[in-house]
């Protein structure tokens, strides 16, 4: 049974194929056929009226008894015979035997026949066919000469003619057989192997391999399913690598929350210690709060319905309003924080989501900076786009992790020490609300001596 429904395509191809091909060939075959069959008939008759004719004119001539003789003679070692009468269809002379369907073929024409022509062409079933050519004199009709060609010859055309055809035929279907077989492989072959694919990938295995050099419509349907796969396999590998990474991130703070608070239970612990335990207790319970936000706009973000609600709005007086949120904890750090925004630029966002974008930004800036550093944020309009730098003088991020800094929860310390707290989930964020505003945010740096990203969006003219 797998095997007939393996095949039940290449099966209903090849019976299509098969069905239409036949048809046509049959049509060419029938019109050579009989194409082939009229012309040699023609051929025959033209032939046939063609030498009584001849004969006709010599008899105008001469209508005497030894050319009429000579004539017969002429017929006698001929395929064809010769019938020679008076214009009362009396015979006077003939090449061979006269037989019984030779005189009623004659006495069947009217005697008043003027014209020459067929008077006998039905080859099929007559055992002649014949042609009459009246002989006149002066103006005078004075006889006629038949003309009688046996139609067994055309007939043996016709059947070695049929024969030819039939093997022909026989030989067309043979490779229209064995050509339509191996059409149907290679047209079912591939969507076999992408429908065991695509059954593979339903059941959960992403890991499989298409042959991808065709250049039709195949080719292209196995790199789009080839495409999927890898997709599949690299989501499912994202899905394992984040599971493990939110498993790690929520373990740590719940660590540090169940150690400390075992320590901060103790009796003798002095009052300095205890706080300082506290302290980290609310420290932790806080990342991990923050940890559990993350993930839920992420989660609202990835969901389809989820939407944006844009409005026109002035971007200087967001970015300062941003700046006064953050402005404290700068200065709790010794933070420089600097804006430079040219007036009058109006951008289309939702201002909630765009100011967690720019809140997000600075706050790595203010966990990477130093005492002393200076954190800018400027903004211009060039034509119809918007570019605000969010720059700071940190630490700076090595070459090879820059292209991974906007992926869900990767984080440039690989130790994933507790110094700058964090998520790792702040610029993936970032990066899914700008991509709907239709933007881009990138970010170039150097170790040592700081971070630019920078987000571009269309302006509104």
């Amino acid at each position: 049974m797998g095997f007939k429904r393996k095949n039940k395509l290449a099966t209903k191809l090849g019976v299509l194929f098969l069905t239409s091909i036949m048809l046509l060939e049959g049509i060419l075959f029938v019109v050579l056929y009989f194409g082939f069959l009229n012309e040699r008939v023609m051929v025959e008759t033209d032939a046939l009226i063609a030498r009584g004719n001849s004969h006709r004119d010599v008899l105008e001539k001469h209508f005497d008894r030894s050319t009429r003789e000579h004539v017969a003679l002429m017929e006698s070692e001929a395929e064809t015979q010769v019938v020679i009468t008076d214009t009362r269809n009396n015979v006077l002379s003939h090449s061979n035997e006269m037989t019984s369907e030779i005189e009623n073929t004659i006495e069947s024409v009217n005697s008043t026949v003027v014209d020459g022509g067929i008077i006998e062409g039905d080859w099929g079933k007559a055992p002649f066919i014949s042609s009459i050519s009246p002989v006149k004199i002066k103006g005078e009709q004075v006889g006629y000469v038949y003309m009688f060609l046996d139609t067994s010859g055309i007939r043996d055309v016709r059947d070695r003619l049929t024969s030819q055809f039939l093997i022909v035929m026989g030989l067309a279907l043979f490779l229209t057989i064995i050509t339509i077989i191996y059409l149907s492989r290679i047209i079912t072959k591939p969507l076999i192997h992408m429908k065991e694919a695509t059954q593979k990938m339903s059941s959960g295995e992403h890991d499989v391999s298409l042959k991808e050099n065709r250049n039709d419509e195949l080719g292209e349907l196995a790199r789009a399913i080839q495409r999927l796969s890898n997709d599949l396999l690299r989501l499912k590998n994202e899905r394992s690598d984040f599971l493990a990474s939110i498993s790690h991130e929520l373990r740590t703070p719940l660590t540090y929350l169940s150690g400390y608070a075992e320590i901060a239970k103790r009796e003798n612990l002095s009052p300095e210690d205890r706080s300082r335990y506290l302290t980290i207790i609310k420290e932790e319970s806080q990342n991990l709060t923050n940890l559990v936000k993350d993930l839920f706009d992420m989660a609202k973000m990835d969901q389809k319905g989820f939407s944006i609600e844009r409005e026109n709005i002035k971007l200087c007086p967001l970015i300062d309003e941003v700046r006064e949120k953050v402005k404290p904890a700068f200065e709790n750090k010794g933070l420089s924080l600097y804006t430079n925004c040219e007036n009058d630029i109006t951008i289309s966002v939702d201002s909630d989501r765009f100011s967690q974008v720019l809140l997000n930004l600075l706050d790595n800036a203010l966990h990477y900076s130093g005492a002393g550093k200076t954190v800018r944020i400027e903004a211009v309009q060039i034509e119809n786009e918007v570019k605000i730098d969010v720059i700071d003088e940190g630490e700076g991020i090595p070459e090879q992790d820059l292209p991974y800094i906007f992926d869900r929860l990767y984080r440039v310390d690989k130790s994933r020490s507790r110094k700058y707290g964090g998520s790792g989930l702040g610029l993936a964020i970032a990066k899914d609300i700008i991509e709907k505003h239709h933007g881009t945010i990138s970010a170039k740096s150097r170790v040592g001596k700081g971070t630019t990203v920078q987000i571009v969006i269309p302006g509104v003219e």
